[in-house]
């Protein structure tokens, strides 16, 4: 789903998708155009004037559009059209000083890595809120007593504030890789034709350096055109936050099944779930944060595949990364909104959780018996009995607790009183209401802006 699609008030925009509006991006170049200006200027290459001149008339706003459209058309060209507008409204002799030195990669790059910087700020935003929603429900959740489960079977009880401390877990991590990533990413790029300063000559590396600082960024140590790691590390990164979002709403998905019915995404009164089923409660936005999950991890190697520039440049792999970045930011904040909108909406069904908990009849703490048994007479041995009881338990659909109060090498060690402590599930969780309680700190501890 597109974060222009109508829900009403249920669904507010990422942000993120006016960004990479052809306007957008081309403000963003003018930018480097007014910053490579300054920086000429300040070391004597062109004059202060006609910088000054520049930096007013690099506004949007001020240029005739239907030129730009007009000189498209005829040059099929990338920023010349906008050059030539930028020139003209300067007038002579400014306008003969814009675009000094530089190729057209060198501003279209910088200007969308000012661009991708809006939106890498928008999503630090937005996991911040998520972070605060999970600290909330892992808080509500922390001694909510449900099942474990490995390899789709019970496992040992867990707590569900548990599974929220996980999700919270993985999103600190992303957010401390997105931090880390921001030096690398976010460079500015001025080495002319091929990377080589051929047009400046030595003054080259201290106008990129004078752009880098008027734009904010870090100046390339090598200016080559065919470096895309950063671009693709970026775009690598909302793979693993994306593949992260798809599996909380994978999981909310399943637990919103029927069978399992222990918890469900929010479902506004008013939702219709089919068109001809009126009972359905369907799991539409994790569903929606499923299908952007997936396509947002297929987008990773068309960036990966956009590192593979021929010679000193190639428009092919520019396109491709371009591509890759604006398809990949608009899905990140679409899916981000709807992440949060679950977290904090969810509604938990703790007296399913518990019914779902006794299903096994108490084989799910089949792990608890066999250690407070082994502590008598071994692990091993221990296990090999109480194996025994749950898989004719199982297999027969027998009580798992009368078959081993009538083993005597259980009731050896176990009395009746604590074979019936031990098969209770909600005194076998560990430390998962601790770990909740002490992710949700973490998160808030994150989210301080």
């Amino acid at each position: 789903m597109d974060e222009d699609t109508p829900r009403g008030e249920r669904m507010p925009a990422s942000g993120i998708k006016p960004l990479y509006t052809i306007e957008n991006r081309w403000q963003a170049w003018l930018d480097v155009e007014v910053a490579l200006a300054k920086a000429q200027a300040d070391l004597g290459i062109i004059p202060k004037e006609s910088a000054e001149r520049i930096a007013q008339c690099a506004r949007l706003d001020l240029l005739d559009r239907a030129r730009i459209d007009e000189a498209d058309k005829r040059t099929g060209h990338t920023i010349v059209p906008l050059v030539w507008e930028l020139s003209r409204v300067c007038g002579d002799p400014a306008g003969g000083w814009v675009h000094w030195g530089a190729t057209t990669q060198n501003i279209v790059q910088t200007g969308d890595l000012l661009v991708l910087r809006q939106a890498h700020r928008i999503f630090i935003g937005l996991i911040y809120d998520l972070l605060r929603a999970m600290a909330n429900l892992a808080e509500r959740s922390a001694d909510m007593a449900m099942p474990g489960r490995t390899h789709g079977q019970h496992a040992v009880p867990i707590t569900f504030g548990y599974k929220v401390a996980v999700w919270i877990e993985e999103f600190l991590h992303h957010l401390e890789r997105l931090r880390q990533a921001e030096p690398r990413v976010f460079v500015a790029m001025l080495g002319g034709a091929a990377g080589t300063y051929a047009s400046l000559g030595e003054q080259g590396p201290a106008v990129q350096d004078g752009i880098a600082g008027y734009l904010d960024l870090v100046p390339m140590k090598v200016p080559a055109r065919t470096i895309g790691d950063h671009m693709s590390e970026y775009i690598t990164l909302l793979g693993l936050i994306g593949a992260t979002g798809g599996k909380i709403g994978r999981e909310v998905y399943t637990l919103m099944k029927t069978e399992f019915g222990e918890a469900e995404e929010p479902v506004p009164a008013g939702t219709v779930g089919s068109s001809t089923m009126p009972q359905k409660r369907n799991p539409k936005v994790c569903q929606e944060i499923v299908a952007q999950s997936a396509e947002l991890r297929s987008i990773v190697p068309l960036a990966l595949e956009a590192m593979m520039t021929e010679h000193e440049a190639d428009r092919a792999t520019s396109l491709m990364m371009r591509e890759a970045t604006s398809r990949a930011c608009t899905l990140m904040g679409d899916m981000l909104v709807r992440l949060h909108y679950v977290v904090a909406g969810m509604q938990l069904d703790p007296q399913r959780m518990l019914a779902n908990l006794d299903l096994g009849g108490g084989l799910i703490m089949a792990e608890a018996i066999m250690l407070k048994l082994g502590s008598a007479i071994g692990r091993q041995h221990a296990h090999d009995i109480v194996y025994d009881a749950a898989q004719t338990a199982f297999i027969e659909r027998k009580s798992f607790a009368s078959l081993l109060a009538a083993d005597s090498r259980v009731t050896e060690h176990l009395d009746a009183d604590e074979i019936k402590a031990l098969i209770d599930p909600t005194g076998y969780v560990g430390l998962c209401a601790e770990m909740a309680r002490e992710a949700a700190a973490r998160a808030r501890a994150a989210a301080e802006v």
